[in-house]
C-alpha cells in the first residue's frame, strides 16, 4: 500500500499534472471571455442583419410537448465557430513565440562557420 501511495504522489506532482490543473482553470476563464464575446458582441451584430438577437426563440412546434429548437443548435455552433478560431489564434501566437525562441537559441549555439574552423586549424599549422 506504501509503494502504491508514492506512486500516486509521484503521478500527481509531476508537471503534466500540475500543467493539466493550470489548463483546465484557464479553459474555464477563456470559456467565459468567449461567451461573453458572442452574447455581448457577436450575437448582437448578427442581429444587425437577420434582425433577431436571441437565436434560442428560434423553434418549430411539433405538438404541445415537443419543439425543435434550431436556434439553440445555432447558438452551439457559432459558440463552437468562435472556440476553435480563438484557440487556433492562441496557438498560433504560442507557436509563433516558440519558433523565435528556438532560431534565438539556434543562433547563441551556432559556433564558428565551416571556413573559420578551417582558417583557424590553418593558422595554428602555420605557427607550428
Amino acid at each position: 500500500m506504501k509503494n502504491f501511495l508514492e506512486e500516486f504522489k509521484e503521478f500527481a506532482i509531476k508537471g503534466n499534472v500540475l500543467d493539466m490543473a493550470v489548463g483546465v482553470v484557464i479553459g474555464g476563464a477563456f470559456g467565459a471571455i468567449v461567451t461573453s464575446l458572442v452574447n455581448d458582441i457577436i450575437t448582437p451584430l448578427i442581429s444587425l442583419v437577420l434582425g433577431s438577437a436571441n437565436f434560442d426563440s428560434l423553434k418549430i412546434q411539433l405538438n404541445a410537448e415537443a419543439s425543435l429548437n434550431y436556434g439553440s443548435f445555432i447558438q452551439a455552433i457559432i459558440n463552437f465557430v468562435i472556440i476553435a478560431f480563438s484557440i487556433f489564434l492562441a496557438i498560433k501566437a504560442i507557436n509563433k513565440f516558440k519558433k523565435q525562441e528556438i532560431e534565438e537559441d539556434v543562433e547563441e549555439d551556432i559556433g564558428p562557420s565551416e571556413t573559420e574552423l578551417l582558417e583557424q586549424i590553418l593558422a595554428e599549422l602555420k605557427n607550428k
